[in-house]
């Protein structure tokens, strides 16, 4: 097989993955996760004790404890991706006069990305204390699926108010929970659900821009050298018209890093831009990552006081209309403001 060939059988295979983890996230008994407890069940007759205690607490470590790693690897992959854009992209659009404004797009974006990034990951979430817990209490209704009223969290040991969960990363609970990022080190809550939804739309916007700007250098640089429009010589000494395999290995072969280095940017673009589209869709429902799941999974459970033969059905009840919904993220509700309605 050709060298593009490889490579679009190994796009798909990633995409295919990242898809199938999107979609059997929310469900608790997945074909996905038996596999995972399957697999985890051979694997711990084969690895050694040790190596696993030590495997699961650098896991736990990772996922379960508040670390800067998945910050610092976030800020290396920019500087690996800007550097390479400075250093190959940028210099050799300059020579070949592009315009200016293209070309400084992405660092324009990536400061934008930066200061929502500062932003989003020193903000208060929205920590629920027992100075405040019956005030935010009654800044949502409680619906009685999802969120039920007098549940106290034993950790906190503070009556948790509709629509917060406690967080085992940041060993509090937040209010309007979303979910804990460890790209910024810091829980998603009602205080900064905005900041994080612009870091994510000026992060996609970002990798968009570097693989726009750099797909248009690499057809100029293919334009400029007529290779487009011309004939090679094959294994066997026969002229060949080009093609797009032929093309994909003669840049990778001219351009190594350049086009590792767009090839990465793209692939980020699609599976950031798949994370936007479905927290575009939150925001314009009015749903947290948190509801979302547990909806999805809710099913055949029943309140004490409800029938059995009377399923609970889940309603949102929180969504007020698209632009009512994306001003809340922006400018969340406080208990002053419930009052005055």
């Amino acid at each position: 097989m050709d060298f593009l060939t490889l490579f679009l059988i190994y796009l798909c295979f990633v995409l295919a993955v990242t898809a199938l983890l999107c979609l059997c996230s929310g469900r608790r008994e997945s074909f996905l996760a038996r596999s995972v407890s399957r697999a985890s069940q051979v694997l711990s007759l084969v690895i050694p004790s040790q190596l696993q205690r030590v495997t699961q607490r650098a896991l736990h470590r990772l996922f379960h404890t508040r670390s800067c790693l998945f910050v610092v690897l976030h800020v290396a992959l920019q500087a690996a991706v800007f550097g390479e854009y400075t250093w190959e992209v940028f210099v050799y659009c300059w020579e070949l006069q592009f315009h200016l404004l293209p070309l400084l797009l992405p660092y324009l974006l990536l400061a934008g990305n930066l200061g929502c990034f500062l932003l989003c990951s020193r903000a208060n979430p929205g920590t629920v204390t027992k100075s405040n817990a019956a005030s935010l209490a009654k800044v949502y209704a409680y619906d009685g699926v999802l969120f039920q009223r007098g549940l106290v969290c034993p950790t906190c040991t503070v009556e948790k108010p509709a629509r917060s969960k406690h967080c085992s990363v940041c060993r509090t609970c937040v209010h309007r929970f979303d979910h804990h990022c460890v790209w910024v080190n810091n829980c998603i809550g009602a205080c900064n659900a905005g900041l994080f939804l612009l870091y994510l739309l000026s992060l996609t916007a970002t990798a968009g821009a570097v693989a726009a700007v750099t797909s248009a250098f690499l057809i100029h640089v293919l334009l400029l050298s007529n290779i487009v429009h011309g004939t090679y010589l094959d294994e066997q000494g026969q002229e060949q018209p080009v093609e797009i395999p032929f093309l994909v290995q003669h840049l990778f072969l001219t351009f190594p890093r350049i086009v590792f280095m767009l090839g990465f940017v793209i692939l980020l673009t699609l599976v950031l831009g798949g994370y936007c589209c479905f927290s575009l869709y939150l925001a314009f429902t009015n749903q947290t990552t948190n509801e979302w799941c547990k909806s999805r999974r809710f099913g055949g459970s029943h309140l004490p006081s409800q029938p059995h033969d009377r399923p609970l059905v889940y309603k949102n009840i929180y969504s007020k209309g698209i632009w009512r919904n994306l001003k809340e993220i922006f400018n969340p509700p406080t208990m002053l403001e419930r009052k005055k309605k």
